[in-house]
């Protein structure tokens, strides 16, 4: 049996974060964050077993783009790396959640917030 990676368990990303998927093809922007798991079980057994994260950890929400289309994704902390330096999203629903990117991250809306 293989020694499990120690999982940082504190968000180590912020609302408005660029980030890139470590395994496919897709980055994107976090708008929310769950301490730990908080999907269905259905999801989770989905996630190819070989790099199913540990529900102990962080998982973001994110407005996500891949190269074909936008969408939202929810991702734990370990399988995200920072890619701000790539630019800008380019996600439709950027504009009801985020001014503009300040060239790191995007700041959130402050009429969107309650």
């Amino acid at each position: 049996m293989s020694k499990k990676t120690k999982i940082q368990s504190s968000p180590i990303f912020c609302i408005g974060d660029v980030v890139r998927h470590r395994h496919f093809p897709f980055r994107g922007v976090i708008f929310d964050v769950d301490p730990e798991f908080a999907n269905t079980e259905e999801w989770y057994q989905s996630v190819p077993a070989e790099i199913r994260p540990v529900k102990e950890q962080p998982f973001y929400h994110l407005l996500a783009e891949n190269e074909d289309t936008y969408y939202t994704a929810y991702v734990s902390q370990q399988n995200l790396l920072p890619d701000g330096d790539s630019g800008p999203i380019d996600h439709p629903e950027l504009i009801d959640l985020f001014d503009e990117f300040d060239g790191d991250r995007y700041q959130p809306r402050r009429d969107s917030i309650n």
